[in-house]
């Protein structure tokens, strides 16, 4: 095993091939280390986060360079058959690439049975081995904009299927009608760590009837020891139910007079669903939302509206108290009688009924959060009110003339109590400083790499969102590794660097797992502060720790 940091809070540890992976994540599930909070397979890497306040960083390359990963893991779980239409766009280059003709490509393809190694990229998307080893082809040089719903696809020894459009450089062979990921299931994804999976020729179809996401059907025995099989239907259905229950008109509640650019709901994420490919999310700045709530009286975690710069007004329909935190800008209130006044960010505020609240384009930061003592009336989905805007899990985003009701106040909550805002919020005009761990694929990029790291000026991209900044620099990175990553774990605060040098900065909606070199990443107490880097601002990236990865020999077991 080869360890290789990540951050103050999580490594990655590395084997040597899907087997060995396999292994050790199932030795690791079986008994578990005490301070491990999430693990995340992948293909040839387990991605360990841990609370270093409970476990230490050597302590968990002890316990786990000391397990065994020579034994095989059994792979016979549920059979789930898929239906695909064999007409994808790469169908015929796959058959060149390979000397065969696209009938064999087929055949190959549907002439043995899958296991879901791991699950990651998006919500629902498993990596499916064990298929014929013939079919081994590299991802497209140029990756597409747009994969459709359903497209069932090759990379490497890997097969998959899109559950939602995306971008994707996978091989397109076909389409299913299978929908892979459903919020109206029980298990929301369709396959599942350990299950095996079959694909059946359906026969051809016309191009333009490739729609998935269409009610089908998909066939599934029980596992090992029954050969009976039994029906489910997967219809597709839409990725956010409902947000909230009708608000009823004596309940207080808030108006959206105007979202702004965008205003979704957060709160502190849902990890834990790693087995379906489902990152946590959550508020960007999740201490500007712990401090509102704490000045409204709420729960830490209560769910708050995280707005991204300004340009947000709601109207109050009764009476209720509110607080704003996060990004520094002109908050304003107006009554019905049409007098205003400024508000201070960072105090809890009444507003009465038909009293507006605006929030101005910020000074400093670009996200306000906005909470209301009780929280606010909205439905969680696999147990977070989060809005993960690359996943499409949990509520929509805000939109004129939608009506938030706002829960009753608990008993004894403390109101007011005093909080500071941050003094260092960053602003266009000031060169925003991130510490950095290096780590976990330095040794991907060339000696000089690191020195240019943090020796360069990153400017921010308008092509930065909540699930990433993206940095251009006068210089890009060079790699001294071209080969193709296999996709592993990737955490918030991830610098990736692609194929054109200039870093990508993970925020809170990035991929579960990602295929492309981490040279280092955003330590844990600047990524509040990373999340209010407003675009055209420069970015100086400080590396605090030397890249060393640590290497344990394999555990000699002696048969008995």
């Amino acid at each position: 095993m080869r360890f290789l940091p990540v951050n103050t809070d999580a490594l990655l540890v590395e084997l040597d091939d899907l087997e060995q992976t396999l292994a050790l994540f199932a030795a690791l599930q079986g008994r578990p280390i005490e301070g491990v909070t999430e693990l995340v397979p992948a293909a040839r890497t387990v991605l360990v986060v841990f609370q270093p306040g409970v476990v230490s960083r050597a302590a968990l390359i002890a316990d786990i360079g000391a397990r065994d990963t020579s034994s095989r893991v059994a792979r016979d779980g549920k059979l789930i058959e898929i239906p695909v239409h064999y007409n994808g766009e790469d169908l015929d280059d796959v058959a060149q690439h390979l000397g065969i003709t696209r009938e064999e490509v087929v055949r190959r393809h549907t002439g043995g049975t899958y296991s879901v190694a791991f699950t990651g990229f998006a919500p629902g998307f498993a990596y499916l081995s064990g298929g014929d080893p013939t079919l081994d082809v590299p991802r497209r040089k140029t990756p597409r904009t747009r994969i459709p719903a359903g497209a069932v696809a090759l990379a490497g020894t890997f097969s998959g299927v899109y559950p939602q459009a995306s971008p994707g450089g996978w091989q397109i062979l076909g389409v299913t009608p299978v929908a892979m990921w459903d919020l109206n299931r029980d298990t929301p994804a369709l396959l599942q760590p350990g299950y095996r999976v079959r694909f059946i020729d359906a026969g051809a179809v016309a191009a333009s009837d490739m729609s998935a996401g269409s009610a089908a059907s998909a066939t599934s025995s029980a596992s090992t020891t029954s050969t009976a099989s039994a029906a489910s239907t997967a219809s597709a259905a839409p990725t956010t139910p409902p947000d909230a229950a009708p608000v009823a008109p004596t309940t207080p509640a808030l108006e959206i007079v105007s979202p702004g650019l965008q205003a979704v709901f957060e709160d502190l994420g849902r990890p834990g669903q790693a087995r379906q490919g489902v990152a946590a999310s959550g508020a960007m700045d999740r201490g500007a939302l712990r401090a509102a709530n704490r000045l409204v009286g709420n729960a830490p975690g209560e769910a708050g509206i995280e707005i991204v710069y300004g340009g947000f007004q709601v109207r109050a329909h009764g009476p209720c108290v509110l607080a704003v935190t996060g990004a520094q800008g002109n908050i304003a209130l107006r009554n019905a009688a049409g007098a205003s006044w400024a508000v201070p960010g960072y105090q809890a505020f009444a507003m009465d009924d038909g009293d507006t609240l605006t929030l101005g384009q910020p000074d400093a930061g670009i996200r306000y959060y906005l909470v209301a003592r009780g929280g606010f009336a909205v439905e969680p989905v696999l147990g977070s009110c989060s809005t993960d805007t690359l996943a499409r899990v949990g509520p929509e985003p805000l939109a004129a003339g939608d009506r938030i009701g706002i829960r009753p106040a608990g008993q004894g909550a403390i109101v007011g109590a005093p909080e500071t805002a941050p003094a260092d919020l960053p602003r266009t005009d000031a060169e925003v400083v991130l510490d950095v761990v290096l780590g976990p694929r330095t040794d991907w990029c060339d000696t000089d790499a690191v020195a240019l790291l943090s020796r360069q000026a990153w400017s921010v991209t308008p092509q930065s969102n909540r699930v990433g900044i993206r940095l251009q620099g006068d210089t890009p990175l060079q790699r001294a590794n071209h080969a193709e990553l296999p996709s592993e774990g990737t955490r918030k605060g991830s610098i990736q660097v692609p194929a054109s040098g200039q870093p990508v900065l993970f925020l809170a909606d990035h991929p579960l797992t990602g295929g492309y070199p981490v040279i280092g990443s955003v330590a844990p107490w600047h990524l509040d502060r990373a999340a209010q880097i407003p675009i055209g601002a420069r970015v100086r990236l400080n590396p605090i720790s030397d890249f060393v990865p640590v290497d344990v020999p394999a555990v000699q077991v002696t048969p008995t």
